[in-house]
């Protein structure tokens, strides 16, 4: 049981934070603008800016009224009362009806579950080189395709090409392998599918830990606001760094790139995947312990 005089400024702190992490976006938005590193936040995660400011505190805890007045709270109860798996308790404080949500979203709880703890029982691999990027936009340039983002090549067509035909490639994670080029899937030292992802995810691969973003916006509300925004932030990071390791010349954001294509880039980019697999690890954990619970 949380009284108003506590959730209040837990919710309000949330909506400030969520605002400061959002800022740029909404006012690219509203200017026309787009972003290529920023935006991928919010098209391939198709979380609205108004939802990450939603504060959840997540199952198993009520909201009440106390230590406010109460007229001054109702309205603020009776609007989360409406919310999507909410309910109100017959003393009139709100909860999530974890039954509700979970005859909504139990098999992408178990799933989550089930993938999170596989992941999590690896040891990261390192040494990836954030290939993945490069090899989606292999040969483009002699198929006369357009490559993926508005940025110029850092390298040219010619030298990208060289750099994917040079190296290893060995991506696991199949959302970032389906998108590779035809000329490039073959390349691959793994094969990643859909469901083979579970036996493949990694706590190494940038891409997994990005999708902890994922998996807190679908376990909300039952996952906590503060663990909704520290995932957004992890993706944030993550997705700065796979820009900066690609193939594009992100110049013009002023940052300066991961020449992975040099021993001193590919250093620092392993130097970088591994504090990202630290980071990754407690949240991951954090949101384990949410589908336990929610599981039973």
């Amino acid at each position: 049981m949380l009284d108003a005089a506590t959730w209040l400024p837990l919710a309000q702190a949330h909506a400030s934070r969520a605002d400061a992490l959002t800022a740029g976006r909404r006012e690219r938005k509203e200017r026309g603008e787009k972003h290529a590193v920023e935006d991928f936040l919010f098209t391939y995660y198709p979380t609205r800016p108004a939802q990450l400011r939603r504060w959840h505190p997540g199952a198993s805890v009520t909201l009440t009224s106390g230590g406010l007045p109460p007229d001054d709270v109702a309205p603020l109860l009776a609007e989360r009362a409406i919310w999507r798996w909410h309910r109100t308790s017959t003393t009139g404080g709100v909860s999530l009806d974890v039954d509700a949500f979970l005859a909504d979203r139990g098999e992408t709880v178990r799933y989550a579950r089930d993938l999170l703890a596989a992941t999590a029982s690896r040891p990261a691999t390192l040494g990836c080189f954030g290939l993945h990027e490069w090899a989606m936009v292999y040969r483009d340039h002699a198929q006369g395709r357009d490559h993926r983002h508005p940025l110029p090549l850092r390298l040219g067509a010619q030298g990208t090409d060289e750099v994917v035909a040079s190296h290893p490639v060995r991506c696991s994670h199949f959302d970032a392998f389906r998108f590779f080029t035809p000329e490039a899937v073959s390349l691959n030292r793994l094969q990643p599918t859909r469901e083979t992802q579970p036996a493949l995810e990694q706590p190494g691969c940038l891409h997994a830990n990005m999708d902890l973003y994922k998996w807190a916006t679908k376990l909300s509300p039952a996952a906590p606001g503060d663990m909704v925004l520290d995932a957004f932030e992890l993706a944030r990071d993550i997705r700065w760094v796979d820009m900066r390791a690609s193939p594009y010349d992100v110049s013009a954001y002023g940052v300066a790139p991961v020449a992975i294509e040099t021993p001193e880039g590919k250093a620092e980019y392993v130097r970088l995947q591994r504090g990202f697999a630290e980071r990754s690890a407690s949240l991951r954990a954090r949101m384990l312990e949410v589908c336990e619970r929610l599981l039973g």
